[in-house]
């Protein structure tokens, strides 16, 4: 008699018969005995509705701008054919969950539940508005206008020394997702994870370029200079005419820079070069306050989820389009005016990640990416600096 042949048969029949339990009890909660996900009372439809019909306030702290700018922003969308409504999920609900995403950077099963939609639902819409708003900002984010806005004109700090004046120039680090084995380049200055975004904007602070995709290790004059000679870059060149080097006017190098130097008894200008040097700074804030609304508007940039790197960028560009529509249908906003409003003093605290830190050596960088016109450049810069200083002595 063989028992440990039984015994053996024995365990080989009781495991087969627990794995057959297994499979018909995971069989039976998956496809008969489903629980409802989705079992809010409030769809995503009357969700939004609910918004729009509300408190403004809710609806700018939910999408991050006010009802009648995103009533505005959907019908755009809409009426120029970048987006339409689809069986399940109508326009101004789509737009409603991507904002949400990038105002908040919570995860799409986050939304999926505000929403009462699947997930797959949710990552679909999500695509579709980025690549709408993307083709939107194709429109919004460009060079509009040469003039200055009369906030600038009025200011003897600035006119008539920067009248030719077009905007200002400087990279920021946004929050970058990437694999483990690309992470080394893409670490920036403070060791996270990074892509650094060299930007352009007006003196109205709408964003007129927007060049990202680099990693967070790249110095600013390389990406810089990418922009440059990149033909598929598409950069922004000023107008001709311009006496700068490309049309770019840097500060005097060696001198001090920023406006926070200059705060406080006895630090006011001592020379010509550091009065230049202070006005242009001040100047040069308008991108840096730009920064600022864009970075406290989207969360997402402050934390970047784990998209794919080629959607990254375009989230950025997204992020900026939004940016200029606001500032062109909504002057009014919130966050404009307390940026238009802050010291510069309380800059570094609320713009985390920008690149204020090294403002003058990436403006030195500008000015030796080419010889061409240097001396031109200089002679330009001079007289300026000559004019401004007599009149401050007059004044003072």
């Amino acid at each position: 008699m063989d028992i440990d042949g039984d015994s053996s048969g024995s365990s080989d029949d009781e495991m087969a018969e627990m794995l057959m339990i297994n499979m018909v009890y995971d069989y039976y909660q998956n496809h008969l005995n489903k629980t409802v996900m989705n079992d809010s009372k409030l769809s995503g439809r009357e969700f939004v509705n609910e918004i729009l019909n509300g408190s403004g306030t809710v609806c700018f702290d939910l999408f991050r701008m006010r009802k009648p700018c995103f009533v505005r922003f959907c019908n755009e969308l809409r009426e120029k054919n970048y987006l339409s409504d689809s069986r399940d999920v109508f326009v101004d609900e789509k737009v409603a969950m991507f904002l949400f995403i990038l105002g908040h950077g919570v995860r799409h099963r986050v939304v999926a539940n505000r929403f009462q939609h699947s997930t797959q639902t949710v990552s679909s819409c999500f695509k579709e508005v980025l690549r709408a708003v993307c083709r939107l900002g194709k429109e919004l984010i460009r060079p509009d206008s040469t003039n200055l806005p009369d906030s600038i004109k009025s200011n003897h700090k600035y006119y008539p020394w920067f009248k030719n004046s077009i905007g200002a120039i400087d990279g920021t680090h946004i929050s970058a997702w990437v694999p483990a084995d690309k992470q080394m380049s893409c670490r920036g200055r403070k060791t996270t994870i990074t892509q650094n975004v060299m930007c352009v904007c007006d003196f109205n602070m709408m964003f007129t370029y927007v060049y990202s995709g680099w990693e967070g290790s790249a110095h600013d004059a390389k990406v810089f200079l990418d922009a440059l000679t990149n033909p598929n870059a598409e950069f922004p060149w000023p107008p001709r005419g311009y006496p700068c080097t490309g049309g770019f006017l840097p500060p005097f190098r060696g001198e001090r820079y920023h406006a926070q130097e200059y705060r406080g008894q006895g630090r006011q200008p001592k020379n010509r070069e550091e009065l230049f040097n202070y006005r242009h700074s001040s100047l040069r804030m308008t991108i840096e306050r730009c920064f600022g609304v864009l970075k406290n508007r989207f969360p997402i940039l402050k934390l970047m989820p784990s998209y794919k790197p080629c959607r990254q960028p375009l989230i950025v560009t997204a992020c900026c389009a939004i940016h200029n529509y606001i500032r062109k249908w909504n002057l009014n906003d919130e966050l404009f005016r307390m940026w238009e409003e802050l010291d510069p003093a309380e800059f570094n605290s609320m713009n985390e990640g920008s690149s204020t830190a090294g403002t003058t050596s990436h403006d030195d960088n500008l000015a030796r990416l080419s010889n061409e016109g240097a001396t031109e450049m200089a002679m330009q810069r001079d007289q300026i600096a000559d004019l401004m200083w007599a009149h401050y002595d007059i004044d003072n």
